[in-house]
C-alpha cells in the first residue's frame, strides 16, 4: 500500500463518519420534532395493556398506567 493510498482511505473513512454523523443529526431533529408535535402527554400504559402516546416500536420500561 502506497503513501497515496492510505491517505485516500483514511479520507474517505472520514468523510463517511462525518456523513453518517450529519445525516443522524437531520433525522433527528426531522422526524424527532415531528413525532413531538403528533403526541401529548408521556407514554403510559392503557388498562387493556396496550402502549398509549408513543409511536415507536420500542416500548418504555416501567412507564406509569395511564389515567
Amino acid at each position: 500500500m502506497t503513501q497515496r493510498e492510505a491517505v485516500l482511505g483514511s479520507l474517505t473513512f472520514l468523510v463517511v463518519i462525518v456523513a453518517g454523523f450529519f445525516s443522524a443529526t437531520w433525522v433527528d431533529r426531522r422526524y424527532a420534532a415531528e413525532i413531538a408535535q403528533t403526541t401529548s402527554g408521556s407514554a403510559c400504559v392503557g388498562k387493556d395493556g396496550s402502549w398509549k402516546n408513543w409511536v415507536w416500536a420500542n416500548v418504555p420500561a416501567l412507564s406509569p398506567k395511564c389515567d
